[in-house]
């Protein structure tokens, strides 16, 4: 009797934010606490960036993916306090009330709202951990906004090389508030702090009462009293503890404000400020700005301990510095892109070489005549090819890169490389199968499937069929490298680079609306397990046998064909435009370019068949070596690639993209070849 399939029920946080239900999250801070690292960490590929209303201080806002849930993240610009504020920080803090919707207080106030989107509903306010009392007092005036706040306490490797020992815990059991220890600049801790903005605005929690010294609160009881009145209330619409500490300190603004609309009232509530200032040892606004300073030093002093620096770092901090930091981290990516090229161009070559390569051979004597025979040969090459694909490149390399992603470091690869991609209109995300490209574009499609969707599949999808494969770079290594040199090598592998660069920035115009930023998971370091590795490698291939396998096949029949009934001079006069007047190579060539579409590796085979010689030197000059290489790295790479694209893509897009390569690839190799000729003529 057949096992019931047994599902797994994952549970549903609700409500879900998406849609026009998306939260708008405030990034809150003081100058250099990494607030703008942070946002660039998460944001997306396109940045609306405006200026706060009637000022020249830039907001930068984007849409951002977490989990299930969206959310537009607002940067807002630095402020050091909510009391006395210039004009220019005035209209964060207004924005932080209001948004777009003012209240009646502002109605006699031209000019646009502070901002041209609602407020937050929920306020991450960026701390450096380095200076946290400072950035406390900032913290005790925020909680007073009334809204739900995270805490995300930053830099923290910094602090914990001062030694600096943070209890983040206590921290937000003493403010009410969620603390989540970070290092944007690396990317540490960003995920649990965004999920956790999410989770107090479903939980509704807003900070603890943060009331000021139990002196200064009865000195201030009087004002509080004559304040709480509903016209003031809807008025203002402010939290009634932020009215009265504003009044209290004397902000121009509320000042302002109460005396164009509360004329009669201002003098008493003057007169009550006046007497809470009796018998204090300074004015009211300095005392209360002391009494502040006091409060975040001694919620400093509960929650960190002092202690000496760390002096021995493990390997997981040492692999972070690698993998993780600015500048090294692009060290580290190279170390692994160096990785696979060693997997593409010495483990797979090696595997081919003992199973594909034998099997080639092993069938080179079988030259059939009849027209079944020619079939049947054909099939046997095209799961020859299938294994090709299959044993040498793709397990291998799919295998290494669910092992990287289990350990670990490609999450960190991705988030390291994720700027540069955002130039291609990506994200880091793809930079795994961008590197599974120079194995194989066929497991490349399957893994940008995977972790993208919409237009960010279909750009990565577009460019990474111009991401010269293994197959492909060992023709360019088989004849630049003999007849060309390292230079000719160099300078193949640097323009596929420049057209990748230039063909992205082309497809990010072409198709602008961009998808939502990503928060990126940095996983701890864990050892990879066989048990999880093989079922995952398995999992990323099955489809793509089932769906190359009968396209290999029938291609491979067809083309078998065309040349059993004499139709190679027939291709070859029909490619003549292309392969003599445009590329200036021999007519002969036509076939090989043709039948490339089944393996690339098989094209230079062909066209040693084609010349009757493997020294191709003897039949082609410099220039169309370097013609027919260049054509052969930008042209369409295989069948197998076109299959999974119209899994991936859809036939529409998967047809476009044929054209795209076919077009790339004719344009490049003509102008590359004119331009050498002019080289060439003017050398002689």
């Amino acid at each position: 009797m057949n096992k019931a399939r047994q599902v797994a029920a994952i549970p549903l946080r609700e409500p879900l934010y998406r849609g026009k239900r998306r939260l708008r999250i405030a990034l809150v801070g003081m100058p250099n606490s990494g607030k703008s690292t942070l946002f660039n960490a998460v944001s997306s590929t396109s940045i609306r960036t405006g200026a706060l209303g009637g000022t020249r201080r830039a907001y930068n806002e984007c849409a951002v993916q977490i989990g299930l849930d969206e959310a537009r993240v607002v940067e807002l610009p630095s402020i050091q306090a909510l009391h006395d504020l210039p004009p220019d920080d005035l209209v964060a803090l207004q924005y932080l009330l209001w948004g777009d919707e003012p209240p009646p207080v502002k109605v006699h106030e031209s000019g646009a709202p502070p901002a041209p989107f609602a407020p937050p509903d929920v306020i991450i306010q960026v701390i450096d951990a380095t200076a946290l009392a400072r950035h406390l007092e900032l913290t005790l005036e925020l909680s007073q906004l009334g809204r739900p706040m995270v805490i995300a306490l930053n830099m923290m490797d910094e602090a914990w090389n001062k030694g600096l020992h943070i209890k983040p815990a206590a921290l937000s059991r003493q403010l009410g508030i969620p603390v989540v220890p970070t290092v944007a600049l690396m990317g540490q801790g960003i995920a649990k702090l965004f999920k956790t903005a999410v989770e107090a605005v479903r939980g509704k929690a807003c900070p603890l009462p943060q009331p000021a010294s139990k002196h200064l609160c009865e000195k201030l009881q009087p004002l509080s009293q004559a304040l709480n009145r509903p016209e003031i209330q809807t008025a203002f619409r402010v939290p009634h503890p932020l009215l009265v500490m504003q009044l209290a300190q004397n902000d121009g603004y509320f000042r302002a404000e109460m005396q164009q609309h509360f004329p009669g009232l201002l003098p008493q509530l003057m007169q009550l400020r006046e007497a809470a200032e009796q018998n204090l040892p300074r004015p009211l606004a300095e005392e209360l700005h002391a009494d502040r300073h006091h409060r975040a030093a001694m919620l400093v002093e509960s929650v960190t301990r002092l202690g000496a620096p760390h002096a021995g770092r493990g390997w997981r901090y040492w692999l972070d510095e690698l993998f993780l930091h600015p500048q090294w981290g692009l060290i580290g990516s190279l170390a692994v892109f160096a990785v696979v090229l060693f997997v593409v161009f010495e483990v797979s070559v090696r595997i081919d070489s003992v199973t594909s390569a034998r099997l080639v051979e092993w069938i080179s004597a079988w030259q059939p005549q009849t027209t079944g025979g020619v079939i049947g040969r054909a099939v046997a090459d095209g799961l020859i090819g299938l294994v090709g694909i299959v044993v040498p490149y793709m397990i291998p390399l799919v295998l290494l890169l669910v092992a990287l992603e289990e350990s670990g470091i490609m999450q960190r690869i991705a988030f390291v490389v994720d700027r540069g991609f955002h130039h291609l209109g990506l994200h880091g995300g793809v930079a795994v199968p961008f590197l599974t490209g120079l194995g194989c574009n066929v497991p490349a499609l399957s893994a940008v499937s995977r972790v993208t969707r919409g237009r960010e599949r279909l750009i990565a999808s577009l460019l990474i069929t111009f991401v010269p494969c293994s197959a492909r770079s060992a023709i360019i290594l088989a004849l630049a490298g003999k007849y060309l040199g390292g230079i000719g090598v160099f300078a193949i592998f640097l323009l596929s680079m420049i057209v990748i660069a230039l063909l992205g920035k082309m497809l990010a115009r072409r198709f602008p609306e961009s998808g939502p930023g990503q928060v990126q998971e940095i996983p701890s370091y864990a050892l990879p397990r066989l048990a999880t590795l093989l079922p995952a490698t398995w999992e990323r291939t099955r489809d793509i046998l089932t769906i190359v396998t009968p396209l290999l096949v029938g291609g491979s029949v067809v083309l078998a064909l065309l040349a059993h009934v004499g139709a190679d001079d027939v291709i070859n006069t029909a490619f003549t435009p292309i392969t003599v007047w445009w590329l200036g190579l021999p007519a002969l060539l036509g076939v090989p370019i043709l039948f490339g579409v089944l393996r690339k590796e098989l094209s230079l085979l062909m066209v040693y068949q084609a010349l009757g010689t493997f020294d191709i030197g003897a039949h082609l000059d410099w220039v169309q070596i370097m013609t027919f290489l260049i054509f052969l790295t930008f042209y369409f790479p295989c069948v197998s690639t076109f299959a999974v694209m119209l899994r991936t893509i859809g036939r529409r897009q998967a047809l476009a993209s044929v054209s795209l390569s076919i077009g790339v690839a004719l344009a490049v190799s003509g102008i590359v070849r004119w331009v050498l000729v002019g080289v060439q003529q003017a050398g002689a």
